[in-house]
């Protein structure tokens, strides 16, 4: 792995990365396979189920996820694009990026994506409950879309205080 990849970390809220529109990925080359490891190593460190590149500073449309924990089930999307959304479903969301925040976010229960896998073959998919949601939580990311857009207000005021203590600390306060 390249010095650069080793070195990166998830960034955290407030950082302007996170609310940057991500560019398409056009360079399916082995570096692409060691960013979605790192991510992968990342995600497992941090006990998360998804992982979009923006969360560790990489303006670039992939994530990746696994709902299970179980090596096998580890996916990498690709320029990910939804052609469906069905139904809805209210669930309670975190973020890797925003520690200590849990929101209730109202998402499509049913989604159709389409992505590109590593070697850049594009591949249909669809799913329901917990996979769609993390599928629209890491795309969110991809377009600056954080769960914080998505707040209630009583969720809001529930988080204000964490969310003031990441912002000092990002100034360095």
């Amino acid at each position: 792995m390249s010095d650069t990849l080793s070195q990166l970390q998830i960034i955290l809220y407030p950082d302007p990365r996170l609310r940057r529109k991500c560019e398409p990925v056009t360079d399916f080359s082995p570096e692409l396979n060691a960013l979605a490891g790192r991510m992968f190593d990342l995600m497992r460190e941090a006990k998360g189920v998804g992982l979009a590149a923006p969360q560790v500073g990489v303006l670039l449309r992939m994530f990746v996820m696994n709902h299970t924990g179980e090596p096998g089930d580890d996916r990498v999307f690709v320029n990910p694009r939804f052609v469906d959304r069905d139904g809805w479903q209210e669930g309670e969301e975190g973020c890797l990026s925003i520690p200590d925040v849990r929101v209730q976010v109202r998402r499509a229960a049913t989604v159709k994506l389409i992505a590109q896998d590593l070697a850049g073959v594009e591949y249909e998919y669809t799913s329901e409950e917990l996979i769609a949601r993390i599928w629209q939580h890491e795309t969110d990311h991809l377009n600056g879309v954080l769960i914080l857009d998505h707040m209630r207000p009583t969720d809001r005021i529930a988080t204000k205080k964490t969310l003031k203590e990441l912002e000092a600390r990002y100034r360095g306060d």
